[in-house]
C-alpha cells in the first residue's frame, strides 16, 4: 500500500475527489515547485511569507535571513503551514461561474526546529541551491562563516500533508452546454527564456547546465 500523508486536519472538506495524500504524489509537486508560501502567527497577527526551499527525503528545508521574523519565530517551535502551488491551465467554460484552473498543490502541516549543525546546513543550503538550478552548486562560491550566521534553515518533517488536483476540462452545467462562446483550457507551463549575461561577468560561455535547463518534474 502507498504510504499516505492522511490526518484529520489534512483531509479535505471541498472536493474531496480532488485529493490525494500519498507521499510519492506529494513528493512530485513538492520537486517541481521552486516557491512555497510559509504561513505562522507572530503576537496574535498572521502572517504569509514566500520563500525557497527544497525536499531532502522525507523532510523540507526553509531559509532564509537570521533577522526574519518568519525564521525569530518559527525556530522557536510555532506551527507552521507551508503550501507550494503549480498552475497547469486556465479552464474557460461557457458560464462565468464554472471557470476554473488545473492545478496541483500541498499543504504540509508541522513544527520546524532550527538547524543547528554546521554540515548539515550547508548541505541544505546546496540542496536548495540544487533543487533551482541543478549543476550550480559546483561552480559557485560556497557560504562563508558569516554568511552562514546570518542565514537560518529550518527543517519541517513531511509527516502530515495533503496534495489538491484539478485537471481536465470546463464542467459546465447541462443548460450552458450550448451557449455560443469558446470553452477549453489554456494550458501553462515553466518555460525558460534566453540566459542574460550580467554585465560584469568574467566568465561569457553559458553553461551547460543554464542552456540546457528545465523544468525539475522530480527527483
Amino acid at each position: 500500500m502507498p504510504e499516505t500523508l492522511l490526518t484529520s486536519r489534512t483531509t479535505l472538506g471541498r472536493h474531496p475527489e480532488r485529493g490525494a495524500h500519498e507521499r510519492e504524489t506529494i513528493n512530485q509537486i513538492l520537486d517541481e515547485g521552486f516557491v512555497c508560501h510559509v504561513g505562522f502567527v507572530s503576537d496574535g497577527q498572521p502572517y504569509v511569507i514566500p520563500t525557497g526551499y527544497a525536499r531532502v527525503g522525507d523532510e523540507l528545508y526553509i531559509h532564509g535571513s537570521a533577522a526574519s521574523r518568519m525564521l525569530r519565530n518559527l525556530e522557536k517551535g510555532i506551527e507552521m503551514c507551508v503550501t507550494v502551488t503549480l498552475l497547469d491551465g486556465l479552464v474557460m467554460a461557457r458560464a462565468a461561474f464554472s471557470h476554473s484552473m488545473n492545478y496541483r498543490s500541498v499543504l504540509v502541516l508541522g513544527t520546524a526546529s532550527l538547524v543547528e549543525d554546521a554540515e548539515e546546513k550547508m548541505a541544505a543550503l546546496r540542496a536548495i541551491t540544487e533543487h533551482i538550478v541543478p549543476g550550480r552548486w559546483a561552480e559557485t562560491r560556497w557560504p562563508t562563516p558569516q554568511e552562514l550566521k546570518a542565514t537560518s534553515v529550518l527543517k519541517l518533517p513531511l509527516a502530515e500533508a495533503s496534495a489538491k488536483i484539478r485537471t481536465g476540462g470546463p464542467k459546465d452545467k447541462e443548460e450552458d452546454l450550448t451557449f455560443p462562446v469558446w470553452a477549453g483550457v489554456l494550458p501553462f507551463s515553466l518555460v525558460p527564456g534566453k540566459p542574460v549575461e550580467h554585465e560584469a561577468s568574467a566568465v561569457h560561455e553559458v553553461p551547460e547546465y543554464v542552456a540546457r535547463y528545465s523544468r525539475n518534474a522530480g527527483k
